[in-house]
């Protein structure tokens, strides 16, 4: 392990998955295929083509089946994730396991090219898979931070990935938006082929840059043993970690909180360019300028963050960073104008990157200092993540549907990020460590 630890060459492919990877996350999840979808997963010919027939006769709309494909997706990290890190834990081969989430997603988000209009199964089952292909290899992907740097290092190094995964991404968004604003460049090609090879360019991007971290990180010795099954080694792997976490007051705190102020974070994130249109009616130049953004401000975020935490310790700089997110949903009630949802994307990039980065490197720090253990240590982490999403989007809807306003939604938000900041302060009360 000690020659593995702060090589810059493999620190610095690590960092390169993120500039793979969240071009997916961007371009697949934020801008163009939320569009798209609804455009394109209608039933030609139908009296109602925005009805799609799920399971035989249930018609449901296609913006519901969007919206259910990321719940499901989600669900299925969560259940799946922790006995697969506990296989990969067992057999000692969590890059392999890394690589095949990898080329799921990646070759998912090739098969959306196919995606035409009113071939929505196309579009629904490749979406799907590119969401679980992303989720499943960022939890190998993190799991290596411990192994590849020190302590001293985890901050500055998990915010070089996001920073660039934030730069990756904006790169090739900017390209696709090209196509699709200025069609005359390309032959005058159609929105609709433009989109399409938008989700094409995804996938290639993510697979040749990833074969970077493939080829640099390290491969772990195989630990399988004859007689066992994978099933029945990773389950026992997975039991281990638990128990270990059960006993380890300073991670299951920060799960707590973590759970909490992710909730409030995700649900901004995944909802803020909906608050856009719906509540402020903002046009779509406007929500893709939104986007992009958040993109750029987050990566100083990211930096800056670290930089905190360096100097006063990551709880404290958690602890700063949820307290701002209280005071951004509460400026967003009151955001009315264009302008005022400028500020406020800002301010959300700068927090979003900042929480993002020192999350990671905060566990990492939290985790035992067991290499056989990281991946499924790191599933609970990812766990917490899916499941968190999943929560706070679906309590967001259901608010909106008994209230009609999304604005109370966000106030609630806040109520999630102030029970955080309790969990938050007794871990920084219990840690008597140097972080």
């Amino acid at each position: 392990m000690g020659n593995v630890q702060n090589n810059k060459k493999i620190q610095n492919a690590w960092a390169f998955y993120d500039w793979a990877n969240s071009v997916h996350s961007l371009t697949i999840t934020s801008a163009i295929f939320p569009i798209y979808f609804p455009i394109a997963a209608i039933v030609v010919g139908s009296v109602t083509p925005n009805l799609i027939p799920i399971f035989g006769n249930l018609l449901l709309p296609n913006t519901v089946v969007y919206s259910y494909t990321i719940s499901f997706a989600f669900l299925i990290l969560a259940i799946l994730v922790p006995f697969v890190s506990g296989i990969a834990d067992y057999l000692g081969n969590k890059k392999a396991f890394m690589r095949f989430f990898c080329y799921m997603g990646s070759f998912s988000c090739v098969a959306l090219y196919f995606f035409t209009k009113g071939s929505y199964w196309v579009g629904t089952i490749g979406f799907l898979f590119s969401i679980i292909g992303w989720g499943g290899s960022i939890v190998f992907y993190n799991s290596f931070l411990p192994e590849i740097a020190t302590k001293d290092e985890y901050d500055q190094l998990s915010a070089k990935g996001f920073a660039l995964g934030y730069i990756g991404s904006v790169i090739l968004l900017l390209q696709n938006l090209s196509m699709l604003l200025l069609p005359n460049l390309y032959g005058n090609i159609s929105s609709e082929l433009a989109s399409r090879i938008s989700f094409l360019s995804v996938g290639i991007w993510w697979f040749v840059f990833a074969q970077i971290s493939f080829h640099f990180l390290p491969d772990n010795h195989n630990m399988l043993k004859l007689g066992r099954s994978y099933l029945a080694g990773g389950y026992k792997e997975l039991k281990n970690v638990f128990l270990k976490i059960r006993h380890i007051e300073s991670v299951k705190l920060f799960l707590v909180s973590f759970f909490l102020y992710n909730l409030g974070a995700q649900t901004v994130m995944y909802l803020g360019a909906l608050f856009g249109s719906q509540e402020l009616h903002l046009p779509t130049e406007a929500l893709i300028i939104t986007i992009l953004l958040i993109q750029i401000v987050a990566i100083p975020g990211a930096f800056v963050c670290s930089s905190i935490s360096q100097k006063l310790g990551n709880i404290f700089a958690l602890i700063l960073i949820v307290s701002i997110w209280i005071l951004i949903c509460c400026f967003a009630y009151f955001v009315y104008g264009q302008i005022q949802f400028y500020v406020l994307a800002i301010s959300i990039g700068f927090v979003m990157g900042g929480i993002q980065s020192n999350s990671r490197s905060t566990y990492a720090k939290l985790c035992p200092n067991d290499e056989k253990d990281l991946a499924s240590f790191f599933s609970f982490y990812d766990v917490c993540d899916r499941l968190s999403t999943v929560l706070g989007t679906f309590l967001f809807g259901i608010i909106i549907q008994i209230t009609g306003n999304m604005r109370i939604g966000i106030l609630i938000l806040t109520l999630f990020f102030s029970i955080s900041l309790l969990f938050l302060y007794r871990l920084y009360k219990l840690s008597k460590l140097n972080f």
